[in-house]
């Protein structure tokens, strides 16, 4: 053996050395220390699908009002999702809001109180003007291949803080756009990979992590089944290796998935129960109306779940009905989706300030894109991936502060440009990772969420 094997003891001496100190050897069941000190320790996304207005939302356009129905004064984009015509002012008021003075539309009067905890994002452009391509983008960084998502980049570099709960949990995620690939790991080890509860086309009331519970057996027996599981799974590896396949990534990612629905009986049941919160609190995130109560639940939801040690949550809004995608009836659809989440969204803001967890924790808010200043039909808007806001909020960014601009109309970014790589160059950041140095050996090429492009938004951070 020793003759057929030449320098193998020294070889996989070495192999374990450098897989101890490789980050590919990481395991999302522990928490991994950063490259640097972070400013936030974790990332709840907030993902209003279908692509919300911007010059309805975050950023008032005077000449949009004064030049309503005349042409665009430049070019469209060559490529377009639809066609569109002249100039469509927008429907609501902006006021101006807190210390920042900063604008919000009368869509968002709960979330406006909160401008002063608040960095917005004017600049931000991607490439993909239809919701499957820009979805992708913004959950993975790419829009023709299927990558890692960004919370699974995020579980891989850092793990979790509570090894009894999922590094990544996606709350009523859609299935549509991207669907699975949107919180999917790729290439990955698969305990990246987020765990949805709900769906999209179902009440949150369903978001709930099923069986995790388990009155047949104790936990002693699970253990010992769960111990033989391993042991018979892990003979089977070893003969696979004497064959010369080698050990199976795949058979250790479900190996640890067993381990983790194990562990989660003690933890989960707890984490998802509401009726440990007072009537207050459910108050605060709307849960006492019909209008927000399905959103402030699973805003209610993404706070349990940060504040015990889930690295990344993410809470989609989106209706197969309406969501955010107003083609037309601008005003019905906007206002609608608007009075969901203001409340819920203003509500966790507050909860997580209130109780210390906003100073580490990354609220993000993001469309996939946001809409043309043109109008589609008489009432509605087209997709814009070429300008359009994000927020952040917490860990580590400027409250009350507003980076970029588009154009006078809304069309384009302008000013700080900010391209949805740079967006996620800034999120690793803020969380201690340096975009250029998180990355996976797959294929023959080291892969990175950012690819091969993105740089750090300094400027929006303290």
């Amino acid at each position: 053996m020793l003759c057929r094997s030449a320098l193998g003891f020294g070889s996989l001496a070495a192999a374990s050395l450098l897989a101890d100190a490789s980050p590919a050897a990481a395991s999302s069941s522990v928490a991994h220390a950063p490259h640097f000190p972070p400013r936030a320790r974790r990332v709840i996304f907030l993902f209003m699908k279908g692509g919300p207005s911007h010059i309805d939302t975050f950023e008032p356009k005077p000449l949009l009002d004064r030049d309503d129905g005349k042409p665009l004064p430049f070019d469209k984009p060559r490529v377009q999702f639809a066609p569109t015509g002249n100039l469509l002012r927008s429907p609501w008021k902006f006021q101006r809001y807190g210390e920042s003075g900063s604008a919000v539309s009368e869509l968002f009067p709960h979330v406006a109180r909160c401008v002063d905890d608040i960095c917005f994002l004017h600049g931000v452009y991607g490439t993909n003007a239809a919701h499957g391509g820009a979805s992708l983008k913004l959950h993975t960084g790419s829009d023709t291949f299927v990558r890692p998502s960004m919370g699974s980049w995020i579980s891989y570099g850092l793990g979790t803080e509570n090894a009894n709960l999922p590094a990544f949990i996606t709350i009523c995620p859609t299935l549509a756009h991207g669907g699975v690939k949107n919180w999917g790991s790729a290439f990955l080890p698969a305990a990246t990979q987020g765990t949805p509860l709900g769906v999209a086309s179902q009440p949150s009331t369903a978001a709930t992590m099923k069986y995790v519970g388990n009155d047949a057996l104790s936990p002693q027996l699970q253990r010992a089944q769960l111990d033989l599981v391993a042991e018979l799974n892990r003979d089977y590896q070893r003969g696979n290796g004497h064959r010369g396949t080698g050990p199976s990534d795949e058979l250790e990612a479900r190996l640890e998935s067993f381990e983790l629905a194990f562990r989660m009986q003690t933890e989960m049941p707890e984490a998802q129960d509401l009726s440990q919160e007072s009537a207050a609190t459910k108050a605060l995130y709307g849960m006492d109306e019909a209008a927000t109560e399905d959103f402030g639940r699973q805003c209610l939801l993404a706070r349990r779940f940060a504040e015990r040690g889930v690295r990344f949550i993410q809470v989609t809004h989106s209706d197969t009905d309406v969501q955010w995608d107003q083609h037309a009836k601008l005003k019905e659809g906007h206002s609608e989706n608007a009075l969901e989440v203001d409340k819920p969204i203003a509500g966790l803001l507050t909860d997580l300030k209130a109780r210390g967890l906003l100073e580490d924790t990354l609220v993000l808010w993001a469309g996939e894109f946001g809409r043309t200043p043109t109008a589609q039909g008489t009432d509605g808007r087209d997709h814009n991936p070429y300008g359009f806001t994000v927020w952040l909020a917490g860990g580590g960014v400027r409250g009350g502060y507003h980076h970029g601009a588009t154009d006078d109309y809304g069309f384009y970014a302008q000013t700080g440009k900010v391209h949805v790589h740079d967006l996620h160059a800034t999120i690793l950041h803020l969380l201690g990772l340096d975009h250029l140095r998180l990355t996976y050996r797959y294929s023959g090429r080291d892969f990175r969420l950012t690819d091969v492009a993105g740089h750090v938004v300094s400027e929006i951070m303290v």
